[in-house]
């Protein structure tokens, strides 16, 4: 069969490559074509445009790259018109995948079936959106266990809940001969303990982020090595302004291996949080905000849901810290990570509470269970 991908940053990159290895095992006549990236192109896809074209977020980027988007846009959807295939799959991305969903549906038969893996997150933004994807959207694969009751109870809407791939590929790094235990140290000479620095995969998102991270780490510089992870997508050359002076050091590529060896973390939102603490890795969430007193009230008042990192979600309630809005500042990173440190007041606890969440994830494997699941609904 025939499978068309979509994926439009580098999480949805790296997920999306499993599921298409995963789908090649349940179906070894597999094709593959791919919006995304250098992963996916390595799992066997034809690549027809990278997601570094795609990646905009924020109103004024998105204004500002809106004729390249709406271009790529038509790209895509020409594409798919043209190659026919089974099953279009739409990984995370919703501005532009479910523009894309709405596009498949409207087709004339035979049409290609439109699955989503890796939800829309409408229960924190727009959830309006739930209209969209019960008209464009034939099956959902959900990797978050609470988004479950959201759309199956709240919405009436059956989904497949599958596990969470993050914590597939986390536990299946660490079972590898080249995991954290055998893999050579990141910190000077294996001796100085490391603070990891996961400062987002967005331009836009480092330059926010990661000023105040280097800030805040700047008086443990003698005792730790503070090491960056540099986002796949992101030249090491946009890092260097950022780290000259300073004793920071960058590592590309490798932000498993950096977590699996650091004592502590900074990190933006994102899979990066869940991330960190699949490696059982205290964190601090920082993520800087334009207008940060408005973003603050809309967040106590007009999210629909009390916390941003994916830890906290999952555990529904406060395990790591979110310093977000009026709450980032330097002073505020400082003190809450120097209370996840060795002998710090909250670091034991916060290794406790990850345990819940390693337990609300369960051990499926996320990407072979929703490989059996779409190929065997295909074949129907």
């Amino acid at each position: 069969m025939k499978y068309y991908l979509i994926a439009g940053e580098a999480s949805g990159d790296l997920h999306a490559s499993h599921l298409m290895r995963a789908l090649s095992q349940q179906d070894p006549q597999a094709e593959f074509r791919c919006f995304g990236g250098d992963l996916m192109a390595a799992a066997g896809g034809t690549l027809v445009k990278h997601y570094r074209e795609l990646a905009y977020m924020g109103f004024i980027p998105v204004l500002l790259h809106l004729p390249t988007i709406l271009k790529n846009m038509r790209r895509c959807k020409e594409d798919i018109r043209q190659w026919q295939p089974d099953v279009v799959i739409l990984v995370d991305y919703p501005g532009f995948n479910l523009s894309i969903a709405k596009y498949v549906h409207q087709l004339q038969a035979p049409k290609p079936k439109v699955y989503y893996y890796i939800s829309p997150k409408i229960w924190a933004w727009k959830e309006y959106r739930i209209k969209n994807i019960k008209r464009d959207v034939d099956e959902l694969f959900s990797i978050l266990p609470f988004e479950v009751d959201f759309f199956e109870k709240k919405h009436h809407y059956p989904i497949h809940y599958v596990g969470n791939p993050t914590a597939s590929e986390v536990r299946e790094y660490l079972r590898r001969d080249d995991s954290a235990s055998h893999s050579s140290p990141l910190g000077r000479s294996g001796e100085v303990p490391v603070i990891a620095l996961l400062a987002g995969s967005r331009r836009q998102e480092i330059k926010d982020n990661l000023p105040a991270m280097i800030a805040a780490t700047a008086h443990l510089s003698d005792h730790y090595d503070i090491v960056l992870a540099g986002a796949p997508s992101i030249d090491s050359e946009y890092y260097a302004p950022f780290l000259e002076g300073t004793k920071v050091r960058l590592v590309s590529g490798e932000t498993y291996r950096l977590l699996s060896q650091a004592t502590a973390a900074l990190v933006t939102s994102g899979t990066a949080t869940l991330e960190t603490c699949m490696f059982r890795v205290p964190q601090v969430v920082c993520y800087e905000t334009p207008l940060p007193r408005l973003i603050g009230f809309l967040k106590r008042h007009i999210l629909s849901v009390r916390y941003i990192s994916l830890v906290n979600l999952i555990a529904d309630r406060e395990v790591v810290p979110e310093l977000v809005a009026e709450t980032f500042s330097v002073d505020n990173i400082r003190q809450h990570l120097e209370a996840i440190l060795p002998g710090g007041s909250k670091r034991q606890q916060m290794l406790d509470d990850y345990e819940e969440v390693h337990r609300r994830l369960g051990e499926s494997d996320a990407p072979e269970r929703a490989a059996q699941i779409m190929v065997s609904l295909l074949k129907k």
